[in-house]
């Protein structure tokens, strides 16, 4: 016989094992004399050894239910014993924990009964079963009891049951004890039931069908996470769902009685979790598994805003609320004028036979388990049945003339050729009511009129507005690209990944560039950057952009992924967050042993890599590193800001295997010494960051406890918990409710007039932590904005004050195409008209550029006090600050209301059209054959690489006009005039990239047109060369232009997109200021691939002149305002008028007599031509 002792139970008592004692049986007597331990080697078997639950969460439970979850055929029915040991061979009465075990139940551990900071390891058990494992039995059963009565009502399914007894007193008996089976209850009374079952009987309740012999048995678990315990599993199909059973602490359910017929369907919820309905599958076993997995809850958010629509009286129109979410939404509220519409709950708002009162503006609430969201307000008109659907009369629009182009009448250089608002109107509208009306139409240009402009000897063909008219609106495409770059030193991310929607939509090129084109219906573009080299942390950025087309340049900043360290699964692991020199640590996690799981629920043990990322708030410099736009929905729907403490990412993987894991219960220490303003402290919460929405949703609150950190120092913390799993990015935030708006405008040059306004520039603001009023670390920030300027300026979000001017302060910063922007200067001496905003307000907002006390610095950025303007003072309440309810205001503030400023300096170039398009709005665009760009989404930039030989820099000039196309020939399509770049090697060498029209086919898409050009370099110049290849090109494709002046050169431009080896460049984007600057850094480096900023004067070169080396006796337009900022162009212009009268006479005199050898064939169509 052999004795088996130490973790050895008997069957039938339940033994407690407390450190190095003995096993006790309930009376307390030892077990190790108790004569019932002795077992036959020869009859019993141990079984393998078991470990299906971890010590996390309450404790490590090995029970024989769950152990027979998985390995049904494995354990015998009645084991005789059960033995534990830890997963380090450690027996259990070693291991100094208080432990439970049942041979009838199996073993567990409670982490509660543990000594004080200590949990229970984690074991595996075996059990002692008969040999074979078979259950046949040794030892003999009486004889079965009478069934007893049917227990069932009137239409139920009851069980009936009969006992035996094993009659062996030294042998198990094998079998049940007790067995059932089906009855049926009386015949009921006719209740009108009509529910018929393919399987099984109907329930008293008439709503299901039940199979008494079937058992469903299943677990449920978290997308990369731990079981769940405490999950409702509930039957569905009836009236509202039923309860059937909650799942264990392991995850486990069982439900008895449910058919496995293909039709039920059983839906398993629990808080935070997206619902999940899963079908029993058609069985003709006794036993069902499933094993369902709960995804996280999704907040509702919108995929698309209604739209702006214009109707007249009588007609219809809809609108549509477009969300998703998981759950999803439930219920829908329309709201009209701010006020709710009642009777209209659906997401589809529909109005018929329209009136004039039901113009204004419209939104949709959403709501459901998860929340409530809101969409963007839309705006109705309403037309009367006559009433014009756009205004005829156009609005006035200056664009500025040729230097050459001085007008007397209006002494200046400026013309208005007015313009026509872009702005939806009532077109031609089937019956059908939709969401998106089938056609769009757009206020536009109907009517243009041809003028004739004498300038310096020659007439200048402009078209004006005369009057606009309803259209269709011309189609566009919204695009944005940029870099991808190192926030610290500049790396390119080469090669990165980049998702929209979880789908990935580009890659990032060898120096970190990308290109994206918007689809159509986005209302809010989220981009998430993957560096698959990892050495960036993943990065989701909301990408503002043109939503009326055309493309956006953006920086990306991207965070440096931590060195990661290693640590042990089975310790305790604190790791720090921030590590600002001369700095506490801003926080800490914190993870308890044995909380990191595999992807699918299985418990790790062994040595993780640990990667934590922060992005430390107290550095300014990681403010543009910020993830996402830091806003989040509110419990009513509204999209609001917060205040970052700090950003943490994570990134878990297993030593060995590399594979990625998942941890729970980590704890976060935010030290309260760090939030600066108390009123935070109760308002702190713990947020992860969806990338799919880019909004931030909460993990959980912050509490306040004090703990010692070393051996006196006791300090106060902010502690949370939180799970990480599919989500790595955290925030500690706070919701802030002080907003305001602050206006910004950028302009092409310093000439500060609406039409120098240029759009698509992106304003940044990183508003500070209050410094001046509260004791706090200056150089903290706490949000970072974007905007783009739209053909209004932009208005940027900001946090403000309305008690201290300067408890909130921000600086504010400008990029277009790359390119910083310059803010308007505020020493030596603040002038409050250039900056834009008068006194007494611009001194309490305190504006200062960043060179303000250090010329060394660059000019790029200014700083104010965010001041919230006081309701009463008059002089506040024209900006450039509004308050948050003041959005409307600040969006549709008039040009001479306050704003703030910056200017892009396009350095010596000036281009001109003879049909004004605006680069910036490509909804400018008009149908006319002499547009410069012909097809819109279709822009082809062409340059020619011109080299001068002359000790100064010269202006050069392209004259474009129609050369083959019968509608356009001899007429002006618009000049280009481009100042030469000295070679910084040869100081009598300089070189221009010069636009030229591109030949092609017009607007009506019917014929080619070989544009005419005609290059003029300035003053007395020769022409030397052309390029061999050029002019063999030119000569090979007729018809071939005249060249017989020297100091000229005149082709008719070529089809084919030649190269750098016949010194032209040619690049087609969808945006036309991509196309131009693509095409400039090709001919700039002088090569068909490249990019330079860098004038390349002898490569690529088409066109080579000598030029007169006589000194230049007056400044040039472009150098006299570069000399004289302050000075407006067209005092510049008269200056010169009187000064230099007879030289303007000698160049006009010239230009005269090259212009008498073009056609001058008038225009046709609704164009009338006057002569000014």
């Amino acid at each position: 016989m052999l004795a088996w002792i130490s973790p050895l139970l008997v069957l039938g008592l339940t033994t407690t094992v407390t450190a190095h004692g003995t096993w006790t049986d309930s009376s307390g007597e030892s077990v190790q004399n108790n004569p019932a331990v002795y077992y036959s080697e020869d009859e019993y078997d141990w079984t393998t050894w078991f470990n299906v639950d971890h010590p996390g969460g309450r404790g490590d439970y090995e029970q024989l239910d769950a152990i027979r979850f998985y390995y049904r055929s494995r354990v015998c029915d009645i084991p005789r014993a059960v033995e534990a040991r830890t997963t380090d061979w450690i027996p259990a009465r070693n291991t100094g924990e208080k432990v439970h075990a049942d041979p009838t139940l199996g073993f567990w551990c409670s982490n509660a009964e543990q000594a004080p900071g200590r949990n229970c390891s984690n074991y595996s058990v075996r059990f002692l079963c008969p040999k074979g494992n078979s259950g046949s039995a040794k030892g003999t059963w009486g004889p079965w009891s009478d069934w007893s009565r049917c227990p069932a009502l009137c239409g139920q399914v009851g069980v009936q049951v009969r006992s035996r007894n094993c009659e062996s007193q030294s042998l198990t008996c094998s079998g049940n004890t007790v067995e059932g089976k089906a009855c049926e209850g009386p015949q009921c009374a006719t209740t009108g039931c009509t529910m018929q079952c393919e399987m099984g009987k109907v329930n008293a309740e008439c709503d299901a069908c039940m199979c008494q012999d079937h058992v469903v048995l299943g677990s449920v678990r978290s997308v990369g996470g731990p079981p769940i315990p405490g999950a409702p599993v509930l039957r569905t199909g009836s009236s509202s769902p039923k309860l059937l059973t909650l799942t264990d602490h392991n995850g486990h359910f069982r439900v008895p009685g449910v058919c496995p017929d293909g039709n039920t369907t059983l839906m398993v919820t629990f808080q935070g979790h997206a619902p999940r309905n899963v079908i029993v599958p058609l069985s003709s076993e006794h036993t069902s598994v499933l094993s369902v997995q709960l995804n996280r809850a999704e907040k509702l958010h919108v995929l698309k805003n209604p739209e702006n629509k214009a109707r007249r009286e009588g007609q219809s129109t809809a609108f549509c609320c477009k969300v998703a979410g998981s759950p999803q939404a439930d219920s829908y509220q329309w709201f009209h004028n701010g006020s709710v519409l009642s009777k209209q709950s659906d997401s589809t708002l529909v109005l018929k036979d329209l009136r004039a009162e039901q113009a204004g503006e419209y939104y949709c609430r959403a709501s459901g388990p998860t929340g409530a969201i809101k969409t963007k307000p839309v705006t109705l008109t309403v037309l009367g049945k006559d009433q014009p659907s756009c205004n005829p009369k156009p609005e006035s629009h200056l664009i500025r003339l040729p230097h050459d182009c001085f007008q007397n009448s209006t002494d200046s250089l400026y013309y208005d050729v007015r313009k026509c608002p872009t702005g939806t109107c009532a077109g031609k509208l089937d019956n059908g009511i939709r969401c998106s009306d089938s056609v769009a139409y757009c206020c536009g240009v109907s009517k243009l009129e041809e003028k004739k402009l004498t300038c310096g000897g020659y007439q200048l063909p402009i078209m004006v507005v005369s009057e606009c008219g309803c259209q269709k609106c011309v189609e566009t495409k919204a695009i944005v690209r940029g870099r991808a770059v190192a926030a610290d030193n500049g790396e390119p991310m080469r090669f990165g990944h980049i998702f929209m929607n979880g789908v990935r939509v580009s890659r990032t090129g060898y120096k970190g560039t990308f290109s994206i084109q918007v689809p159509p219906d986005t209302d809010r573009l989220v981009i998430t950057f993957v560096d698959n080299m990892q050495k960036f942390v993943n990065t989701t950025k909301v990408l503002p952009f043109k939503t009326r087309g055309g493309a956006v340049y953006h920086e990306i900043k991207l965070l440096r992924k931590k060195a990661p360290v290693t640590i042990s699964s089975t310790e305790t692991n604190t790791l720090q967050l921030g590590e600002v020199e001369d700095q506490e640590p801003m926080a800490q996690i914190q993870i308890p042993p044995h909380s990191f799981y595999k992807q699918n629920g299985e418990v790790f043990t062994g040595n993780v890599k640990a990667s934590v990322t922060f992005l430390d708030p107290r550095d300014i410099s990681t403010a543009t590193a910020a993830q996402s736009d830091l806003n989040f929905v509110g419990d009513e729907g509204d999209t609001l800001p917060l205040r970052t403490y700090g950003m943490f990412s994570v990134d878990f993987t297993d030593e060995e295997e590399g594979e990625s894991l998942n941890a729970g219960e980590v704890k976060v220490f935010l030290d309260a010494a760090q939030v600066k303003m108390t009123e935070h402290l109760s308002t702190m919460k713990l947020w992860s960051l969806n990338p799919e929405t880019g909004l931030w949703e909460e993990e959980g609150s912050l509490k306040m406890e004090k703990k010692r950190r070393g051996k006196r120092e006791e300090r106060t913390f902010l502690i949370g918990n939180m799970e990480i799993r599919e989500r790595r990015l955290f925030n500690l935030d706070v919701p802030e409710n002080r907003r305001c708006y602050v206006k910004v405008r950028a302009f092409r040059s310093e000439r500060f007039m609406p039409s120098e306004q240029v759009e698509g520039a992106v304003i940044s603001l990183i508003n500070m932590e209050p410094s001046a009023s509260y004791s706090s670390n200056p150089r903290s920030w706490g949000r970072f904005d974007s905007v783009i300027t739209g053909p209004n300026g932009a208005c940027l979000p900001a946090f403000c004050d309305d008690q201290k001017a300067d408890a909130y302060s921000a600086y504010v910063m400008a990029n277009m195409g790359g390119e910083e922007l310059e803010a308007v200067p505020s020493a030596p001496k603040l002038n409050p008209n250039i900056v834009g905003v008068p006194q007494p307000y611009l001194g309490k907002l305190n504006y200062r550029r960043s060179d303000h006390e250090d010329s060394r610095v660059k000019k790029t950025a200014f700083s104010i006090n965010v001041a919230k303007p006081v309701a009463n003072a008059a002089e506040e309440a024209n900006g450039p600050v509004y308050a948050f309810e003041n959005l409307k205001q600040c969006e549709e503030a008039s040009f001479s209301a306050s704003h703030f400023r910056f200017t892009r300096v396009e350095g010596d170039r000036y281009d001109y059209n003879t049909v004004p398009f605006n680069e910036d709005d490509p909804m400018s665009w008009t149908e006319d054959y002499l547009s410069w760009w012909p097809k819109p989404m279709e822009y082809r930039a062409c340059y020619i690489k011109v080299k001068i030989s002359s000790p100064h820099e010269l202006n050069v000039r392209s004259r474009n006009m129609g050369g083959t196309h019968p509608k356009t020939v001899g007429q002006l399509y618009g000049l280009r005039d481009t100042r030469s770049i000295r070679d910084m090697d040869q100081a009598t060498t300089s070189a221009v990239c010069l636009e030229y029209k591109c030949s092609g086919m017009l607007y009506d898409q019917d014929r080619v047109d070989r544009t005419l050009v005609k290059v003029i370099p300035q003053g007395s110049c020769k022409r030397d060369n052309v390029n061999a290849m050029l002019q063999e090109y030119l000569v090979n494709h007729l018809p071939l232009a005249v060249n017989n002046d020297t100091n000229e050169f005149t082709m008719l431009a070529p089809l084919d997109p030649l190269g750098h080896n016949y010194g032209i460049y040619t690049v087609t984007d969808q945006d036309p200021r991509t196309a131009k600057e693509m095409a400039l850094g090709r001919c700039f480096d002088g090569t068909s691939d490249g990019t330079s900023r860098v004038m390349k004067s002898n490569e690529g070169v088409a066109l080579s002149f000598t030029c007169g080396d006589r000194e230049v006796t007056r400044q040039s337009v472009f150098q006299a305002l570069q000399n004289s900022p302050g000075q407006s162009l067209a005092s510049v212009v008269r200056g010169e008028n009187r000064q230099r009268g007879g030289r303007r006479q000698r160049a006009g005199a010239n230009t005269l007599r090259n212009s008498r050898r073009r056609s001058t064939r008038n225009p046709t169509g609704t164009r009338t031509q006057t002569t000014s």
